[in-house]
């Protein structure tokens, strides 16, 4: 069989689940990550970064973790050796081409208006390659001496949580232009290799209510202490946990089995799942109620005033779930960490002004923990402004991605590791391995009406259950029933546990899925 050329962007998780997969159905495929290293964000973080789950959710099916981690939650050097045993175990590094950057891709075999006429995918059949016809596409890579590369196939591993940062606007006058110290993004200050140095002595103001404003904050106050305590000014109140259990009863098993996914609507369910959802939807809020009583009994939330206006299951549902870093009321106890509540903020030369209280800041630093425009990130490595216009939809519907990888107007292309879950490398392999088997003629992509109507349906969900953060494509809760369509697309047996029991009240993770098909 003539193997086709696939071209991989970036080296990440999802790029190194994409290359050992496309190993292993025999192709050559080739990586092109812009770091001298593999890993992605993990290559790149904060000190005091940890896992935001287990051990068994966070893995590749096909490699666990050594025993010598011991750690529930390692740190980010575990995470990035362990990374690195995936890639010697499976011979992926002979694959990536380091430090090189790609600058643009752009496909060529057929005009936007062509593509635009067609019914379906790739223009006649459905096939990952148009069969007998040119077409594919042409990356632009920085440094790289031979120029543009061409592939057969596409895989944009890129991720949506680097790389662009996101910069609020401020009104005119207000901005950080005026503020005479030093402003920096938090991906700047993960980069840093002496960010202790930088912040030691100095007032430090952190803006954002995110997983990296809350570690930012714990790294500064442990530098600085009670002394020079530093502040964190936030919008929007998140659920955060110490663990991922309660009364030792791991959380998986109230909302990542099979029994819990009976209790949520689902894109594109029959009536009796929809009948059954709808019966089991007050046991589901009982169970949230539950649930936040006794997070709220063990961390001093209510005492902070950081009890969120959201429910702990629309946190699940929308992937807004991330660990304490460890101590972290502690140091608010003892004055290191301040925490300020604000819906509008602008710099002035010193500082911050709060404008809601009318409350001015003094700072030497700001740190802005305000995350990233992974949709611009996307729209920005396409040079034809259709394929930017289209990859990533609107500001008011999500992603257009069929099983959440395939654009139905874009061929010959697939994006791993946009949509998120509790551990993204979980939703990220099992789409990686989906996309390899359809390149190796596992099965065909059906119409695109029919691709459309499915991205609709699952439109339709994260507007129900992810409310305003509907663009994170967030699949957590209905994990499974996502699988169970990857699986019933390439032909395997979406059932992979050993027993009723087992299948109904286990919660699967990446393991259920080694050495699938």
């Amino acid at each position: 069989m003539d193997r086709k050329r696939v071209g991989i962007v970036g080296a990440g998780v999802s790029g190194l689940a994409a290359c050992k997969h496309a190993l292993d159905k025999g192709f050559s495929p080739v990586v092109f990550e812009a770091d001298d290293t593999i890993g992605g964000v993990w290559a790149h973080t904060l000190q005091s970064t940890r896992l935001q789950a287990p051990t068994t959710s966070f893995r590749f099916s096909d490699l666990a973790w050594p025993a010598s981690v011991t750690a529930t939650y390692p740190g980010h050097h575990e995470v990035m050796e362990y990374l690195r045993s995936y890639a010697c175990e499976f011979d992926l590094l002979k694959c990536i081409k380091f430090s090189s950057q790609v600058l643009g891709v752009e496909y060529f075999g057929a005009t936007e208006e062509e593509i635009m006429e067609w019914k379906h995918w790739s223009g006649d059949d459905g096939k990952a390659f148009r069969a007998g016809k040119d077409g594919g596409w042409s990356l632009k890579v920085k440094d790289l001496k031979i120029g543009a590369v061409e592939v057969d196939f596409l895989i944009l591993c890129i991720g949506r949580h680097s790389g662009t940062p996101n910069i609020p606007e401020f009104p005119v006058n207000k901005g950080p232009e005026f503020f005479k110290g030093k402003i920096l993004h938090s991906m700047d200050y993960s980069y840093m290799d002496n960010a202790a140095e930088f912040v030691k002595g100095k007032s430090v103001t952190i803006i954002g209510s995110g997983k990296s404003a809350f570690d930012i904050a714990a790294e500064v106050a442990k530098v600085n202490g009670a002394a020079q305590p530093c502040t964190m000014i936030y919008r929007t109140k998140h659920w955060r946990v110490d663990k991922f259990s309660m009364w030792g009863v791991n959380l998986n098993y109230f909302y990542l089995n099979r029994i819990s996914q009976l209790f949520v609507h689902k894109p594109g369910e029959g009536f009796l799942h929809y009948m059954l959802a709808s019966a089991l939807s007050p046991l589901r809020w009982a169970i949230t109620k539950v649930i936040e009583t006794y997070l709220k009994q063990r961390i001093p939330l209510q005492k902070h005033g950081m009890v969120p206006d959201y429910s702990f299951s629309f946190a699940m549902s929308s992937c807004l779930i991330a660990m304490l870093p460890k101590g972290f009321y502690d140091r608010v106890d003892d004055g290191s960490i301040i925490l300020k509540n604000s819906k509008r903020f602008s710099f002035c030369s010193d500082g911050i002004n709060l404008e809601d209280g009318e409350e001015s800041i003094k700072s030497d630093i700001i740190i802005l923990a305000t995350g990233f425009r992974g949709d611009q990130k996307l729209r920005d490595i396409f040079t034809a402004n259709w394929c930017r216009n289209i990859v990533a939809g609107s500001s008011d519907t999500s992603v257009p991605l069929y099983r959440e990888c395939i654009h139905p107007r874009i061929p010959q292309l697939a994006i791993v590791g946009y949509s998120e879950s509790l551990t993204d490398i979980y939703v990220s392999e099992r789409v990686a391995n989906w996309v390899i088997h359809f390149l190796a003629g596992g099965f065909q992509m059906p119409s695109v009406r029919r691709m459309e109507e499915s991205v609709a349906e699952w439109t339709k969900y994260k507007n129900l259950y992810n409310g305003k953060y509907f663009r994170r494509s967030c699949i957590s809760t209905v994990n499974i029933w996502f699988n169970d369509l990857l699986c019933q697309d390439i032909g395997c047996n979406p059932r992979r546990k050993k027993g009723f029991l087992a299948e109904w009240f286990q919660p699967y993770g990446p393991a259920d899925y080694a050495g699938l098909c």
